[in-house]
């Protein structure tokens, strides 16, 4: 297969989640990484490229001139990665969409409803395309779930628990010169959105992927631990589901004990899932009155492959991240992938911080979809 060629806005020297994409979009060998805008500062954009091999012509310091040079190259870039923080997502985005450049863009959407509105529209007249990487979906289990709902076997949906708990931001890190804690703890970067839209927006995802449920309407208790924090760093928020199922979504970054714990709960008339991100390879799968199943990636049972490796051997984070970029090639190659997020669960994602924020701001009142 031709491999497709790639570029990136964002994470150079220091960054964790640029590394975590170009792990992803190795692992299969689909794409060839050559061109970057790889930080704002012109001598860390030149240095992170040589580190990574990409050639001095090819390392930009500012994102609007890779877009245009790239885009009147005969080699240029097919598609574009972007890892930055939240308030630097739209602009390069919409600059590549207008470009004819695919966008791989990290979650969540923007930092600000305005800014998702402008990304869609840009998306929805650009002849590229748009895709998002809520990487959880990439789960082989996570996909069989979805499956096993869709087939009706849990029958109507009744009941949605899902968590995300962490417990980095438990001391305010942020204030001690940690990188990643410094630019998720300042709302000028979020938006004004912490955990809720750091890990929340990957609970609520996992939670509507999963149960082909849109969420209606919700009402939110978010916290502030750490003293003199600016954002949330704790939220309980309770879900009105459309098809009148009710869930509960906590997501917190100061739950001590706990390292990336995302789990998911799904309960309807006629069964139940349960399944864990530190364990992905593993998922429950209970019918009414009878005994529990315990189903395992690849293993009887387990559905369709959308595994690399045979049962027994763990697969994880990154697999399920390389899931989506090898989907991504077969979709900007002609192939359609429809289990990708897009444009639509990154507007989902940008509601539910805005009416987070909105509820709490009201003592917890329902905000509800327009």
């Amino acid at each position: 297969m031709r491999k497709i060629r790639l570029g990136m806005v964002g994470g150079g020297r220091g960054a964790f989640i640029g590394g975590v994409h170009r792990i992803a979009a190795r692992l299969d060998g689909r794409f060839d990484l050559v061109a970057g805008a790889l930080s704002s500062d012109p001598t860390r954009a030149r240095d992170s490229a040589a580190d990574l091999g990409i050639t001095a012509d090819r390392a930009y310091a500012d994102f609007s001139d890779m877009a245009r040079t790239e885009a009147e190259r005969a080699d240029g870039i097919e598609a574009v990665a972007i890892v930055t923080p939240n308030h630097l997502h739209a602009a390069p985005a919409i600059a590549f969409l207008e470009a004819g450049i695919h966008v791989i863009c990290d979650k969540p959407l923007c930092a600000s409803m305005e800014e998702a509105e402008a990304m869609a529209a840009a998306a929805r007249k650009s002849k590229a395309r748009f895709f998002l990487t809520h990487n959880y979906t990439g789960y082989p289990l996570i996909r069989r779930a979805r499956q096993l709902i869709a087939e009706g076997a849990l029958g109507a949906i009744r009941v949605v628990q899902v968590e995300y708990a962490q417990d980095w931001l438990s001391r305010v890190i942020e204030t001690e010169g940690q990188k990643q804690a410094g630019w998720r703890t300042d709302p000028a970067k979020t938006g004004g959105a912490g955990a809720i839209g750091d890990i929340g927006t990957h609970a609520l995802n996992l939670a509507t992927f999963v149960t082909g449920l849109g969420v209606e309407a919700l009402a939110a208790d978010l916290q502030s631990f750490g003293p003199g924090r600016r954002v949330d760093d704790n939220a309980n928020i309770l879900l009105r589901f459309e098809n009148g199922a009710r869930g509960m979504l906590w997501a917190s970054q100061v739950a001590v004990g706990n390292e990336n714990g995302l789990r998911l709960r799904v309960y309807g008339e006629k069964g139940g899932i349960e399944w864990g991100q530190e364990d992905p390879n593993r998922m429950t799968l209970t019918r009414l009155s009878e005994p529990k199943q315990i189903l395992t990636r690849g293993g009887a049972g387990s559905g369709p492959d959308w595994t690399r490796i045979p049962p027994g051997h763990p697969e994880g984070y990154l697999e399920a991240f390389a899931t989506l970029y090898d989907e991504i090639a077969d979709a900007i190659s002609g192939s359609e992938r429809p289990l990708l997020p897009g444009i639509e669960a990154g507007l989902e994602g940008m509601w539910f911080i805005e009416a987070a924020l909105a509820s709490a701001g009201r003592n917890g009142a329902w905000i509800s979809r327009k």
